[in-house]
């Protein structure tokens, strides 16, 4: 994950949060002056709050939020695809002795 510190941290917009009201969970950095979308700043702002959301720490609503804003940086929907399965037949060959 790239370097986020302080000095970038309070740089950043309040868009570039998760929870910008708070200015928690960051999803993008700042690159040669420009805030740029993190995908790895978006994982584990994914995974922060998922821990917090199985602790109650954190509501449901704000839990959502965050993956929906981690979800745009990485670039996945926000509704989840089904995948289709394949059954396999599998056929049996019996020898005759």
């Amino acid at each position: 994950m790239a370097k986020l510190t302080t000095k970038k941290r309070n740089k950043l917009p309040k868009s570039a949060f998760g929870l910008p009201e708070e200015e928690k969970y960051p999803v993008k950095t700042i690159k040669n002056g420009k805030v740029v979308p993190s995908k790895s700043h978006a994982i584990n702002a994914k995974a922060r709050a998922t821990q917090m959301a199985k602790k109650g720490k954190l509501s449901a609503a704000e839990k959502k939020k965050i993956d929906a804003k981690a979800n745009k940086v990485l670039g996945k929907s926000a509704t989840k695809k089904k995948t289709a399965t394949r059954k396999r037949t599998v056929k049996r060959v019996t020898r005759k002795k």
